[in-house]
């Protein structure tokens, strides 16, 4: 099965630069290139930053863009989110009862749940009660499925400074504490980052990546302002497989030229073959 993942548009009203990129047009060709090369993907879940300052002309702007996009997809909010301004434009985003922004899907014999952790006007994360007691109902009801979890913030310390002071930090140990009960849960995709980690959260196999609009320096010593790059965007490329989880980081913009290579491996003689 494949999932595809794009995170951290920061798209802004009238399409001008911001940082020093032109969000609309790097997420606009983002989507050009899933829909020419990933149309067999399940789904396209978008994990949050959708607006850099939630005007309702930003998520005007995305809905434009998506209209180029045929495979279903999944909106997240981020901590630069608005919730009411996306659900204008984005009617029919699923809430839960308690309107946050969150909700699951079963897919095959797997079930992806995207949790909300934003604590609106703030730039960490938050787990509140509510949204525990929601995420434990939605495991509970899993069963045996394998169980993929998609957040904006992490809820982990990933050795940036400027950013692990504005992860997920009201709840990180509530999140813990709910997950513990259940060992199906797969994998943790995260966005917020604007980088590609990977690593592991108490038993739980994680994965962030770049994002569409600007990206973050990789400064591991702490400064008096986030420091932002231009590096590539990418999006994920996710395959869940039976006994795996893999995650490609796709730098959808790079212009290295492909080079075909002479070396040839033939099935015969890698099954003639005998190893020692």
């Amino acid at each position: 099965m494949k999932i595809i993942q794009v995170t951290d548009a920061h798209l802004v009203p009238d399409k001008r630069k911001m940082h020093g990129v032109n969000s609309f047009d790097r997420l606009s060709a983002c989507i050009k290139d899933i829909e020419l090369n990933h149309q067999d993907a399940e789904l396209c879940v978008i994990s949050g930053d959708l607006s850099h300052k939630g005007q309702i002309k930003s998520y005007e702007n995305l809905a434009e863009i998506l209209t180029g996009l045929s495979i279903p997809y999944r909106l997240m909010v981020g901590n630069h989110d608005v919730r009411a301004n996306l659900l204008s434009v984005f009617p029919d985003v699923p809430t839960d009862p308690n309107g946050f922004i969150q909700s699951s899907v079963d897919l095959d014999v797997r079930r992806l749940i995207f949790l909300d952790t934003v604590a609106e006007g703030e730039k960490f994360g938050c787990f509140c009660e509510e949204r525990a007691e929601w995420l434990a109902d939605k495991l509970a009801a899993s069963g045996d499925r394998p169980v993929y979890l998609f957040l904006h913030h992490p809820p982990l310390d990933i050795g940036l400074p400027n950013m692990d002071r504005i992860r997920l930090i009201h709840g990180d140990e509530l999140l813990a504490q709910t997950l513990a009960p259940y060992d199906n849960v797969q994998h943790m995709f995260f966005g917020h980052v604007h980088r590609p980690t990977a690593g592991n959260w108490n038993g739980i196999s994680f994965s962030s990546l770049r994002g569409t609009a600007h990206q973050v320096a990789l400064k591991l010593t702490k400064t008096p302002l986030l420091v932002r790059s231009h590096e590539p965007p990418a999006y994920g490329v996710i395959f869940l497989n039976t006994h795996s989880t893999v995650v490609h980081f796709h730098d959808f913009m790079d212009q290295t030229a492909f080079v075909a290579s002479a070396d040839r491996i033939s099935q015969s003689s890698i099954k003639g073959s005998t190893l020692k």
